[in-house]
């Protein structure tokens, strides 16, 4: 079977699993866009991304353009003759050039079940609506946001327990599956694009501060999903006496009480009263802290029952 030139753009730890599939395979890997370096860290040192880490001193070349509408961009690009562009979660919109480059098109590994969750959140968005199902979808793009048309589709059904790094882990590893059988089944013709539904079109926004912050006048339950959909970032946070707390993890139990107070002290955390039912919280991290479990943190801070969560 030929081999074809592929150019992958990803630039976070998503992408990193489709990434080292690629390279795996018998397709060459003729080029790789990420994103630039940024500073991060106490100390605002300069970082590569995770695929350029995983990518480096490989002899591929590497693009980090700012801006990858940019003429120079879309040339280098051109240069390397890509017969097919793959991306995962690169953070820029191509060009309608670039996606008119390579003659196999430009495929996009996503993290939902199209058209449910287009947009930046997939991930977390699922989890804070409750679905009983995600998965990944492997489309050609288009000019539109995740709005071109299906290739392949796998699912993946969601626990309850399912935090957004599990699912996120979960999803980097299926999507990177996925990947290798499309492109496969791309060669074969056993796979053509086919529209997305007009049904069920649902958008996953960028998260935002304001959807960190929990509010205790909910369902116990829901509360809970949101504690685990935003673990472990950007992490759920409320204030206890006026102090941020991100909860991490938390369960499930039936008191009742003044939404947001805490009702008892348990031997692995503290019960807060919900809208309806109440939440035993188990793991938690304060600023400029780790993460700890709940029980620690007890041990460390005069936390008392009447307390106010907000």
């Amino acid at each position: 079977m030929q081999s074809w030139r592929i150019v992958f753009m990803g630039t976070p730890d998503f992408a990193v699993p489709s990434l080292q599939a690629l390279l795996d395979s018998t397709d060459p890997v003729v080029g790789i866009f990420t994103q630039p370096d940024r500073p991060t860290g106490r100390g605002m040192n300069l970082r590569p991304s995770p695929v350029k880490e995983v990518a480096a001193g490989r002899g591929i070349p590497i693009f980090q353009p700012e801006k990858l509408k940019d003429p120079a961009a879309i040339a280098d690009c051109a240069a390397l003759q890509p017969d097919l562009i793959v991306v995962a979660a690169y953070g820029q919109i191509l060009s309608e050039t670039l996606l008119s480059l390579p003659p196999q098109g430009c495929i996009n590994v996503h993290a939902s079940l199209l058209p449910r969750w287009r947009g930046a959140a997939p991930i977390q968005r699922a989890l804070l609506a409750g679905d009983a199902d995600s998965g990944i979808t492997i489309m050609r793009m288009d000019k539109g946001l995740d709005t071109g048309p299906i290739l392949s589709m796998a699912p993946l059904p969601l626990p309850a327990t399912m935090t957004g790094g599990g699912l996120h882990d979960a999803l980097a590893q299926l999507g990177a599956r996925l990947l290798i059988q499309t492109i496969a089944g791309m060669k074969a013709g056993t796979i053509h694009p086919r529209p997305q539904p007009d049904e069920g079109i649902l958008h996953a926004p960028k998260l935002t501060r304001a959807d960190e912050k929990i509010s205790f006048q909910e369902k116990a339950g829901r509360v809970q999903r949101h504690i685990l959909a935003l673990n472990p970032w950007p992490g759920a946070t409320a204030l206890l006496e006026g102090q941020p707390v991100k909860i991490l993890r938390a369960r499930v139990e039936h008191g009742s009480g003044s939404p947001g107070t805490i009702i008892a002290l348990h031997d692995d955390g503290p019960e807060i009263a919900c809208q309806e039912g109440s939440l035993i919280v188990t793991e938690v991290q304060i600023p400029g802290k780790r993460r700890m479990s709940a029980a620690e943190w007890l041990r460390g801070h005069a936390v008392k029952v009447g307390m106010g969560w907000t």
